[in-house]
């Protein structure tokens, strides 16, 4: 019924729900977040998680909800059938909108655990969101030009650290860590203006998934490569919302970690190089593969 409506009217209206929904969980969220600090026992924090990490799913499932109640897409998504609910994964993607952040929830809601993504310092201010991912523990990162670490050079290894402390709370309980291995949205204008090797991506930053495979590694199940391609076109939230995307494909590839170069991806150059060049070598597949399934839409 929802469908037939028209598309600015159903988008007003999945985004309302969008809004409801989000106010609805955030609530207890913020309630039980003051609770794990209070009482600073490890048995006590990993429960408080629990609980919240649980509303966070719960948080997933209605928003998975609404887009099948006022959407219009399909999606062509192959490569979960091996996944574990209770698992560590290190969850690697392209990126091209924020509908992928939707996509991803979408595709991998209870198949693996509650996604977390690392996030800009400036998102920590987004109302109610913001909030809630630092409830959450998801990290916030500030990235630094070398020129600005030059001039303050104190500021050196701050990302390392806050990537190191993130991770030690993600092995109290299974959790999927995402990360955007571009560090950016894909759009034409960057990639002319960083000469892209890629015909479909943009150049990746390694820095931060060598990071998490050497402070994770033990603890991760595997590597899940995901691939996201939108046939007709990149499109906004708002057209997503209102129906206006028709398919989307999405490729997950699983890749076991001991395939990872490891070592200090700081002060060993070598190490560096050859960590660059293996998630490079999966940004030629991704780019190849991307190709093939624009090419058969």
């Amino acid at each position: 019924m929802f469908k037939l409506l028209p598309g600015p009217l159903r988008g007003l209206l999945s985004l309302g729900l969008y809004a409801l929904n989000t106010i609805f969980w955030v609530i207890p969220i913020f309630a039980v977040a003051p609770l794990k600090i209070v009482l600073p026992f490890p048995s006590w924090r990993r429960w408080c998680n629990h609980v919240m990490n649980n509303m966070a799913v719960n948080w997933i499932g209605v928003n998975n909800f609404n887009q099948r109640l006022f959407g219009n897409t399909q999606l062509d998504v192959r490569g979960t059938q091996t996944l574990k609910h209770r698992g560590w994964y290190l969850v690697i993607a392209n990126h091209q909108s924020w509908v992928d952040i939707l996509v991803l929830q979408r595709i991998f809601h209870r198949k693996i655990p509650f996604l977390k993504f690392f996030i800009k310092k400036q998102l920590f201010w987004v109302p109610l969101l913001g909030q809630a991912w630092w409830a959450l523990d998801f990290p916030f990162m500030k990235r630094y030009s070398k020129e600005f670490v030059a001039r303050h050079p104190h500021l050196k290894g701050k990302d390392i650290e806050i990537t190191r402390r993130a991770c030690e709370k993600f092995k109290t309980l299974p959790v999927s860590i995402m990360n955007f291995v571009e560090g950016t949205r894909f759009t034409p204008a960057k990639h002319r203006h960083q000469h892209s090797p890629y015909d479909n991506l943009l150049k990746t930053k390694a820095g931060g998934i060598a990071f998490v495979l050497a402070a994770m590694g033990d603890h991760l199940d595997s590597i899940l490569d995901v691939t996201i391609v939108y046939p007709s076109g990149t499109n906004s939230f708002w057209s997503f919302a209102c129906g206006n995307i028709d398919e989307i494909k999405v490729r997950i590839k699983e890749l076991p970690v001991s395939q990872a170069p490891v070592g200090d991806y700081v002060q060993d150059p070598e190490f560096r190089l050859a960590f660059q060049a293996w998630i490079n070598d999966l940004w030629r597949e991704k780019d190849i593969s991307i190709g093939d399934l624009l090419a058969r839409s």
